[in-house]
């Protein structure tokens, strides 16, 4: 199965941007290693979760919840836009597991984020739409974003199979905390860890589309923006190239530094200026 046609052909590449073979297609490959990586890192954290909660180490579990999200956003954006190299039965699997670390569903994600990246700024990008409701707007919709989005997904689900996938991601919430709750004299760091993923994806309307969105132009290159630095892009594991994805998003997280450096000179050029962080 090939990539979605937003990713493989984006609206969001002007016309006279350098193509992927002047910029070098070594950026489109991903390593063994850098894929098990890629993989493996989310199950990491979780299990870092689980030994600090055991310990009753309560101080170090949200900082280890925020690597859950960052390691699995991450990778999970990888597997949308096929950059990891997994076949299809695989992606199907990964976007379900990883989904399931954070409690939501993978598939609604590739439905609305492939979506996001064909149409946005459009009226129908159920992703895009917290850019347009300014700060407050997109803060309050931080408990709402997430069920909206599966919601639109499984209305526009085209098969039975999307369905029933659909379908068990929504229930894993559910499962999650009904088992916290009977865990709860035992093991209390399921139920936390249930809450704190679930507070968590609060942040997504404000953090992955207002910030990088808000008060966007009439061009691809102003459409959204692009962040530059040393530890704020490490930390975020480079999803503050949000320019640079947008422009290539067959290129895989793990590339995208060096895709930046390659396109600061047409981005000059063009007076990109990146926002400059620690």
């Amino acid at each position: 199965m090939t990539a979605p046609a937003a990713a493989r052909n984006p609206r969001h590449r002007p016309s006279d941007a350098p193509t992927l073979t002047e910029l070098g297609e070594d950026l489109l490959r991903t390593s063994p290693r850098q894929r098990i990586v890629a993989l493996t890192r989310p199950a990491g954290c979780v299990a870092l979760f689980a030994v600090a909660a055991g310990l009753g180490w309560w101080w170090a579990t949200p900082p280890l919840v925020f690597a859950v999200f960052v390691c699995v956003v991450t990778t999970t954006h990888d597997v949308v836009h096929r950059t990891l190299g997994l076949s299809a039965r695989a992606t199907e699997a990964a976007l379900f597991v990883l989904g399931l670390f954070l409690l939501e569903s993978g598939h609604a994600y590739r439905a609305t984020h492939t979506r996001h990246h064909g149409f946005f700024p459009h009226h129908d990008d159920p992703e895009g739409a917290p850019a347009d409701l300014g700060l407050l707007g997109a803060i309050c919709q931080g408990p709402v974003f997430l069920p909206r989005l599966w919601w639109w997904a499984y209305r526009r689900a085209g098969s039975a199979a999307a369905r029933r996938w659909l379908l068990a991601e929504a229930a894993a919430p559910f499962v999650a905390f009904a088992a916290g709750a009977l865990l709860w004299p035992d093991a209390p760091g399921v139920l936390l860890y249930a809450c704190l993923v679930t507070v968590g994806s609060w942040v997504y309307p404000l953090l992955t589309v207002y910030l990088p969105h808000h008060g966007y132009g009439d061009s691809p290159l102003t459409w959204t923006r692009t962040l530059r630095g040393r530890l704020v892009p490490a930390l975020f594991l480079e999803l503050t190239y949000h320019l640079e994805h947008h422009l290539y998003p067959e290129v895989p997280s793990h590339h995208l530094p060096e895709l930046a450096r390659r396109l600061d000179g047409y981005l000059s050029g063009h007076g990109v200026r990146p926002v400059r962080v620690v």
